[in-house]
């Protein structure tokens, strides 16, 4: 039940949005493609409007990029469900839980535990924008 409520919530938002989401950079790509290619123009276009749909869908952007990722998580995911895959991950590579362990886990441990911390920091600055 709960989940259904959730599922239903998600695209409640996104109806609001209609549906569309980013869409400058598939007119971008529509106008550039065509201008670009003028033997063909049309051509140029679907060409420009696909590239414009990668680049809105983040098909390029790294995986690091996304804060949401590093947690496990996608960006629908509620403060509840950000703070509890945060202290779940920190509890799991947290240096000091190695402390009699070799020093190159221990440097892998803190590497992860700061990657972890960034990306609950970048979530926090995200949604306090958004509010």
């Amino acid at each position: 039940m709960y989940a259904g409520g959730r599922v239903v919530a998600r695209k409640a938002a996104a109806c609001k949005l209609g549906g569309m989401g980013r869409w400058y950079g598939k007119l971008l790509g529509f106008f550039a493609g065509a201008a670009l290619l003028r033997v063909n123009p049309l051509l140029g276009a679907l060409v420009g409007l696909l590239i414009g749909h990668a680049f809105d869908a983040d098909w390029f952007r790294s995986p690091r990029d996304n804060p949401y990722r590093v947690l496990g998580l996608t960006d629908e995911a509620t403060d509840a469900e950000v703070d509890l895959a945060y202290r779940r991950l920190i509890t799991q590579y947290h240096p000091d839980k190695l402390t009699g362990a070799a020093d190159e886990l221990r440097r892998q441990a803190e590497a992860r535990a700061r990657e972890i911390n960034g990306a609950y920091d970048r979530i926090q600055t995200l949604r306090k924008r958004k509010a």
